[in-house]
């Protein structure tokens, strides 16, 4: 009969490691997050391969190439495949640093498009836009960590400011344009006191700051 190895025997004696089982905490934080993704459509993926002395070759990352051409087009909310394509040419070009077509930086820009779903080709721009914003935020504020002297924080600091200025000026162009440029104002709770009215609609003073009657329809209040 063979004996065992020494090499064998210290694999036999090695303790076998405990899978971890994450707190309830983390569990219900798993489960939500399984709710959302199945909520939500995942963001197509694209590939990059680099050939020497050939262009970098863009890809979708699906199996079938027509499938993962209409998801890429459900993800830009557009019909087109002018528009599709020609907006992903955009991407590689502002996703990646230098000349070489980055992976990880046009799937990172093609996800933000994605996780704000727009609906046309507007939104789709504008996403895209908000997405090169950020990126363009985030490389000024790593530069503010690395400055040397004060002309250089004074350059940085001001193009971070105007670029964290121009993103939310975008989530707000964005919202109006969905909205139509509409507000909607709900009132959650009206208390009226006996023998007082509870006035629906707008209300505006009468002129030169007199005491008018405020225009709108009225809702008498009685006692019980």
């Amino acid at each position: 009969m063979a004996t065992k190895t020494a090499k064998a025997r210290q694999a036999e004696a090695k303790p076998v490691a405990v899978p971890y089982r994450p707190t309830p905490k983390e569990d219900r934080a798993i489960q939500a997050l399984s709710h959302r993704r199945a909520a939500k459509p995942a963001a197509p993926r694209l590939t990059v391969t680099h050939t020497k002395g050939k262009p970098a070759q863009i890809a979708s990352d699906h199996p079938d190439p027509i499938t993962g051409g209409r998801l890429l087009m459900a993800a830009l909310g557009t019909t087109s495949h002018a528009f599709a394509y020609g907006l992903l040419d955009q991407l590689v070009e502002a996703g990646s640093k230098g000349a070489k077509a980055d992976q990880d930086g046009i799937n990172f820009m093609l996800a933000v498009i994605a996780g704000l779903e727009p609906r046309d080709e507007i939104e789709a721009m504008l996403a895209a836009q908000m997405a090169a914003v950020h990126r363009a935020t985030l490389t000024f504020a790593r530069r503010l960590n690395h400055i040397e002297n004060i002309p250089q924080q004074d350059s940085a600091e001001r193009a971070f400011n105007k670029l964290a200025r121009t993103f939310t000026a975008q989530m707000e162009a964005l919202k109006r344009y969905r909205t139509g440029g509409e507000q909607k104002v709900t009132v959650q709770h009206v208390t009226v006191n006996e023998g007082g009215q509870a006035v629906v609609g707008n209300v505006s003073a009468a002129p030169g700051g007199g005491g008018g009657e405020p225009k709108g329809r009225t809702t008498p209040c009685t006692g019980p």
